[in-house]
This record gives C-alpha cells, structure tokens and sequence, in this order.
C-alpha cells in the first residue's frame, strides 16, 4: 500500500489539487487525474483490503480510489458508516454513494443517511437514491413516488449539497419515463428554480425539467438504433 500512494503522490500535479479544491475537495489533495485513477482501478479492482488500507491513509485520492476499487459483496454496513463519518466535500461524497448503491446495503444506507442532519451523509443519501432510480430494471414505479413527495416538500429546506443531490435525484427519477417522468415534471414546476452554491467554480444547478426531457431524447434515440 505504502508503494501505491507514493505512486499517487508521484504523478499527483499541484495544478489537478487545486482544480479539485475549488471543486470541494478537502484535506490531503495529491492532485490525481481520475484517468490516471481509471487505471489504476483496473489494476487493483476488487482488492477491498487495499481499498480499506487507502481509505486509512486519509488521502483525497486514496479514498476516491478505495471506492472504486472495494468489492461490494465484501463491503459492510459499519465499515460505510464510519467511512461516511470521515466524509468532508462533496466529490468524495458522490464516490462514496456510487460504491454503496452497488451494495446489498444500499437501501438501508440510504434511508438511514438520508435522515441524517450532517450534510455529506445526507447527500449521500440521496445520491445513492438516484444511483439506484437510473438503473435500467424493473423496479415498481410506487417505490419512487414517496421520495418526489418528499423532495417536493423538503428541497428548499434542505442544506446546499443536500439540495443538489435531491435535484439529481429528481431528475434520474423523472428519467425513469412513464408516470414517474409526469409526477416528476410536476414536482420540478412545484419547487421552482433550485439555488446551489458551487462555490469558486464554473458548475450549475440542472433545470430538472430540461434534464429530464433530455434523458428522454437520449433514450429515444438509443431506442431507435436498436
């Protein structure tokens, strides 16, 4: 393990950190570019001892990496619970979410930190929920419609990233189609504009209704091909 961070200490660039700082990167940033995490995953995929041993070092990077290398089927309910308590930024906080809604645990992590008052583990939450609504399967459209309910009522309450990460979940919902996209375009015109603060950077808020019709037209054009 020690060989792989100088590794990632070794190709990180000053430049890179700095660009992921201003986008909420926090603590010890190496400055790796996620192609060069890419490959590495590849190498190292479904070592989840080394995934738990990067986690540890406290490394930006390293963890990023840990997430997308750890074997979901080996991956624990506490282990993601203190993982999610160490969380600072939101760009570890999307890793994190993606890893555990590949889980068994992704239902019940969800839930849990979606009622959580901390503002990575809330969004978290919420970004596992729209991990779990764009998969292409067969889950019953009544499973999603408490969730619109509640971004309908809670959204502009909640806290900045909270906010965004209930938009995108809006958003992946409506882009299930069918009921589910009308419930969701209602909701998104009920809500009005989502205000988030992106910090010193270029991003925006997604319009959820525009974003929705364009998942639309991207599933209608892949449709097409077939």
């Amino acid at each position: 393990m020690a060989d792989l961070l100088d590794t990632l200490r070794t190709i990180g660039t000053a430049r890179t950190a700095a660009t992921y700082r201003r986008h909420g990167a926090v603590g010890d940033v190496l400055g790796v570019s996620y192609a060069d995490l890419g490959a590495l995953q590849k190498k190292h995929r479904g070592d989840h001892a080394l995934a738990q041993q990067l986690w540890k070092s406290g490394a930006h990077e390293a963890r990023v990496l840990a997430t997308m290398i750890a074997d979901p089927s080996k991956t624990t309910r506490k282990e993601v619970d203190a993982w999610v308590s160490d969380v600072q930024g939101y760009p570890l906080t999307d890793a994190l979410a993606e890893l555990v809604a590949k889980t068994p645990l992704a239902e019940a992590c969800m839930t849990a930190w979606m009622k959580s008052k901390d503002e990575w583990a809330a969004s978290a939450g919420w970004r596992i929920l729209a991990a779990l609504a764009r998969r292409d399967d067969d889950t019953a459209e009544a499973y999603f419609e408490p969730y619109l309910e509640s971004i309908a009522g809670r959204i502009q309450k909640a806290q900045n990233r909270v906010r965004y990460a209930m938009n995108g979940a809006l958003i992946a919902i409506g882009g299930r189609g069918g009921a589910l996209e009308t419930k969701a375009l209602k909701v998104a015109k009920a809500i009005g504009r989502v205000e988030v603060d992106h910090g010193d950077t270029d991003c925006k808020t997604p319009e959820a209704a525009a974003y929705i019709a364009k998942l639309r037209a991207h599933k209608a054009k892949k449709t097409a091909k077939r």
